[in-house]
């Protein structure tokens, strides 16, 4: 072998043990989780007394569902000389005059709602978020997106666990309004109750680093203060400020029992812009505070994983990376069979493939809002692959976040599509056309499909199913998002 074919080798070694790391993690959460789950439950603790709660709803032209949310909103089981709600509107179409005219009907019924304005969209959410709270009266702040719902009952299920001073933040679980609109919202679901069920429980438990998920839970007004407020540094302000805050020694509290139902992105451009800031904002985060928690007094178990959590979004580099020298590394192994016993020895690493599978089965089939019946090895290798042809697009987000690439806050467009009758065609905030990255995602695909034929070609069909799922994943999230710019 050649200096560069061992270049090359070493690489494609080093990624695949990154990702077997990862997956170490994943499976240490897992059993977290299940031992969390076992753990008798202490009761849930009755409210005693009700404090003023401020209720935050960042709005930027939601036009088909604020008028859903505030509704919801202004049905809290809860007393109105205690509520006080903030509708922190940014918007520039009619959802100005929608929301006017919800805030002026409940005002009539007695609650006490206003309709917050601002002259410039300075700090996007975060800064919407850091001027109401310059003017709320609520010593507890809830905040909820616009595609949320929340239940009657919320207020009184979440506030009493504040009881213990140094709690700063309740979060909740996130429901799905349209979890069987479609293959890609059932796909959604797959992930995302994995992450609300294993990776929340499993880290508090575990009494790691958890987050406030942006949404549907509650702060304690002076915790936010004392962490030094919302910022817009990073495109994810929630989990900016969840460190901030914990790492000030502020206590969170998950609660897995109590669902908040959203509504799922529909259209492939829309999830894309979702995870785009997902991705990107985690990067920023990580940036930001890893070296302080590092630099913390916090056990080593905490701050690796902290480290996991943060860098979380990395995955996807290294998996298109691990995909991409996937290919020269099936010819050197071809050209070389005496570096065979490398690649045998490097097999246990599909260990790693197995936690996965196993933290994945768990989420879907041990967490109390599972769906028993669904078959999971269709859901799992469905949401692998999908994940995978996401791969290039959020290792792009992740990189422009590592090197600090700063883009605007982009929202992801709500439908209002509960069901298959609703109307995309024609939504005013799907501005997302093609771009190069679905080009260079056909590309990719045709490359794994180049891997699939060369793995035959030289009888080595060991990486013949990572490379379908990676040609087939690239290709349909490419198709889908051809499919779903019609939609603008």
């Amino acid at each position: 072998m050649v200096w560069y074919e061992y270049i090359v080798v070493g690489i494609y070694l080093f990624i695949m043990f990154l990702l077997f790391l990862y997956s170490m993690g994943q499976l240490h959460l897992t059993f977290a989780y299940l031992k969390a789950r076992k753990k008798r439950q202490a009761p849930v603790p009755e409210i005693e007394e009700y404090p003023c709660v401020t209720i935050q709803l960042p709005v930027y032209n939601e036009k088909y569902v604020v008028e859903r949310l505030i509704d919801s909103v202004c049905r809290l089981d809860y007393p109105k000389e205690k509520l006080e709600i903030q509708v922190l509107d940014d918007s520039t179409d009619e959802t100005i005059e929608l929301v006017a005219k919800k805030v002026a009907e409940n005002k009539r019924a007695g609650i006490r709602i206003e309709h917050i304005q601002r002259t410039k969209r300075t700090g996007f959410k975060a800064g919407a978020l850091a001027n109401g709270l310059t003017l709320a009266a609520g010593e507890f702040i809830a905040v909820f997106d616009a595609d949320f719902i929340p239940s009657k009952d919320f207020l009184i299920k979440t506030l009493p666990y504040f009881n213990i001073p140094e709690i700063g933040v309740v979060q909740t679980r996130w429901g799905h309004l349209n979890r069987n609109y479609s293959l890609f919202t059932k796909i959604q679901a797959f992930a995302l109750n994995a992450h609300f069920s294993i990776e929340q429980t499993g880290r508090n438990f575990s009494n790691s680093f958890i987050n406030f998920n942006g949404t549907a839970g509650v702060w304690r007004k002076a915790c936010i203060e004392d962490a030094g407020g919302w910022s817009a540094d990073t495109l994810t302000e929630d989990l900016d400020l969840s460190y901030r805050a914990q790492i000030k020694g502020w206590q969170f509290r998950y609660l897995e029992e109590v669902e908040t139902p959203a509504e799922l992105p529909v259209l492939m451009p829309a999830i894309k812009s979702q995870q785009y800031r997902w991705n990107k904002g985690a990067a920023e985060s990580a940036i930001k505070n890893l070296g302080k928690v590092w630099k913390g007094a916090f056990p080593f178990k905490t701050k690796i994983h902290a480290t996991f959590h943060l860098l979380n979004s990395s995955i996807f580099v290294l998996l298109l990376l691990g995909g991409i020298f996937s290919l020269p590394v099936l010819y050197i192994k071809y050209l070389h069979p005496e570096v065979d016993f490398y690649f045998h020895l490097a097999s246990v690493l599909l260990i790693g493939f197995l936690s996965i599978g196993f933290f994945f089965w768990v989420a879907s089939k041990k967490a109390p809002f599972t769906f028993a019946k669904e078959k999971f090895l269709p859901s799992f290798f469905t949401f692998m692959t999908i994940s995978m042809g996401l791969s290039f697009h959020n290792a792009v987000a992740v990189l422009e976040g590592l090197f600090g690439r700063k883009t605007p806050f982009i929202r992801t467009p709500k439908f209002n599509s509960i069901d298959k009758k609703a109307k995309l065609a024609g939504n005013q905030y799907l501005k997302v056309k093609v771009n190069i990255t679905s080009l260079i995602e056909v590309i990719l695909g045709l490359y794994f499909i180049a891997g699939i034929v060369l793995g035959i070609v030289l009888n080595d069909i060991g990486l013949l199913m990572f490379h379908a799922m990676l040609a087939i994943g690239l290709l349909t999230v490419s198709y889908q998002s051809f499919k779903g710019a019609r939609y603008a």
